[in-house]
């Protein structure tokens, strides 16, 4: 299945299959009962989601945005809790998709922990480029960027300003 930038995958509280993303990026946010929403997650490619359903079944936690296109694969819930009955490779497979989530989650909090604000948005910066060559700013907004970082939109914005302030003014040196 193909997703295209903006479109939902799954809204929170919803039940239903598993996916395993193909290519693209996804975006997890938490929808809260005032509407307002909390960016929880990004999803990377060949990830199978959501987490907390990977052994047994739960509603789904967030809702899934495309952020770039997504090839998406479908994964049947029946299919895929009856292949783990007694499959012991199968469970060893879920074991390390879930121990390389929470080293991607340790890589957050690096992120998360550095001192500078400028600094957080350049480590979140290089991590999206490891995965797509879009701009982070043409992918999240301003909120849900001080969302991951735990900093106020203000600050995001700002702190984008001064890239770009500092990006012109290096080209200009360069070609002088």
């Amino acid at each position: 299945m193909i997703l295209n930038k903006g479109e939902t995958l799954f809204r929170q509280g919803e039940k239903g299959p598993l996916y395993r993303l193909r290519s693209g990026l996804l975006k997890i946010v938490r929808v809260h009962e005032d509407g307002s929403q909390i960016l929880v997650n990004i999803i990377l490619p060949e990830e199978i989601i959501p987490h907390h359903s990977l052994i047994s079944p739960n509603p789904y936690f967030g809702t899934a945005v495309a952020l770039i296109p997504c090839e998406i694969e479908v994964l049947s819930a029946a299919d895929w809790y009856q292949s783990l009955q007694g499959d012991a490779e199968k469970l060893r497979s879920v074991a390390l998709l879930l121990q390389d989530k929470l080293r991607m989650m340790q890589q957050r909090i690096d992120q998360l922990t550095e001192v500078t604000p400028a600094n957080r948005l350049r480590k979140l910066q290089a991590w999206f480029q490891a995965y797509t060559s879009e701009p982070l700013a043409n992918m999240l907004t301003q909120d849900e960027i001080g969302q991951f970082l735990g900093l106020r939109r203000e600050t995001v914005n700002r702190l984008m300003r001064a890239q770009q302030l500092n990006g012109k003014q290096s080209s200009k040196h360069n070609g002088m």
